[in-house]
């Protein structure tokens, strides 16, 4: 990723040169004539579209300061952020998902907050779970605020359960294990959970259920440690004995509505899925906390809200990151967006424990943690991905593989 960034920065060299030659290019953020400042914000996705009517509550708190909202597609995301980092031409306010705060910070393209923590207290880290802090720093520096949250949690079908014989969701592996099976093979079924081979985090997920730790700091993902690779063992049986589906197939709803697919694994934005897409279902299924084996771990995920190296507009940024991290601010948001509050305090004032789909993630995010801060989190993931398609789907020696993928990862490491 780094020689991505510096083949970006080329280009970029070259194209300032260009542009200075021609007059320059006129920059998204500006003060106008009268004093006013215009700040630009990049938002992501389906929050990126609903944020721009959400910010007038700002504008009228804030007279001097105008919000220009840029929604951008998760898709090109990444790319348009890179772009921004090699031409330096970013917005004031970004929004990045928590695998990505490590590699923008790592190239320079976030503002430290670590000294305005005593002026805006949203800011300080005693406000979040424990899983959004590691999010929040880099090299010791603050470079993003949690805005929200989510993480995965287990959900199934109450009635197909009870069928085969449980009154409760499973509660541990050998319990998710053996209610797989008999959902499986159960008269009309076919599978028993479904995973999603392309979900990065799910192997990890496994993994710290059962004790895996990664030492990024001193290079080494300990992929070919005894808990990970046990961990992936059980990952990929769930393949090798037909209680999860190889190839791509139905789409998780239609699945989930027939029962081909009674249990899966995913975040808060499947609840108001489910109820859309599948009304029939009301009152049959549910959500649970992760199986435990020596943890009950999930993944902290979400995203955080940072400021971009070189913005002029530093004070109007923290105010707007600051309203946005404000307890009743987050709740009206939660109540627009449905995306889950990062302040502790938001759920404690908000209905969301009430709600038993959503008190139970308000469960887990009490036992998450976040993905491995390197910058190149993306890249390993995908080759661990790859590593266990060649188990799952060819014939390929899982430990053999694994300690291959371990020496790889940890030569990606070195290249940070």
């Amino acid at each position: 990723m780094k020689s991505k960034i510096i083949v970006l920065l080329m280009v970029t060299v070259i194209s300032v040169a260009v542009v200075g030659c021609s007059g320059g290019s006129e920059s998204e953020s500006s003060s106008d004539g009268n004093g006013k400042t215009t700040l630009s914000v990049w938002a992501m996705g389906a929050e990126g579209k609903k944020l721009k009517d959400f910010v007038e509550n700002f504008e009228k708190e804030n007279e001097n300061i105008d919000v220009e909202v840029q929604a951008i597609p998760w898709g090109k995301a990444h790319d348009k952020l890179l772009t921004a980092v090699a031409s330096g031409d970013g917005p004031d306010v970004l929004q990045l998902g928590t695998t990505w705060m490590a590699e923008f910070a790592n190239a320079g393209a976030l503002m430290d907050l670590s000294k305005y923590t005593e002026d805006y207290p949203s800011f300080e880290k005693d406000n979040f779970f424990e899983g959004s802090v590691s999010t929040m720093t880099y090299e010791d520096k603050v470079v993003g605020i949690p805005w929200y949250v989510d993480t995965r949690v287990l959900y199934y079908r109450k009635d197909l359960l009870k069928e085969v014989g449980y009154e409760q969701p499973p509660g541990t592996w050998k319990k998710l294990k053996e209610v797989s099976e008999k959902l499986a093979n159960r008269e009309g079924g076919e599978y028993g959970l479904d995973i999603d081979r392309q979900d990065q985090l799910n192997p990890f997920i496994f993994a710290w259920q059962n004790g895996y730790s990664s030492d990024v700091q001193n290079n080494d993902m300990n992929f070919d440690s005894p808990e990970f690779m046990e961990a992936m063992e059980y990952y990929v049986s769930y393949f090798d004995e037909g209680l999860s589906q190889k190839e791509k197939g139905a789409n998780i709803i239609p699945a989930f509505k027939s029962g081909k697919k009674p249990m899966f694994f995913s975040g808060p934005w499947m609840i108001d899925i489910i109820k859309e897409k599948a009304p029939d279902l009301e009152g049959k299924w549910a959500t649970a906390v992760m199986p435990e084996k020596e943890t009950q771990m999930s993944s902290m995920g979400g995203s955080n809200l940072a400021v971009f190296h070189n913005t002029e507009n530093v004070d109007a940024s923290l105010k707007f990151i600051s309203h946005m991290t404000q307890v009743d601010t987050q709740i009206d948001w939660l109540n627009t967006s449905q995306v889950l509050p990062s302040r502790k305090e938001a759920w404690e004032k908000s209905k969301l424990n009430d709600d038993p789909m959503y008190a139970t993630f308000g469960k887990q995010l009490e036992n998450t943690t976040a993905p491995p801060q390197t910058e190149n989190f993306e890249r390993i993931a995908q080759e661990l991905l790859s590593t266990l398609d060649k188990a799952i789907v060819g014939d390929a020696d899982l430990e053999k593989e694994l300690k291959e993928l371990n020496k790889q990862a940890n030569k990606i490491l070195k290249e940070e």
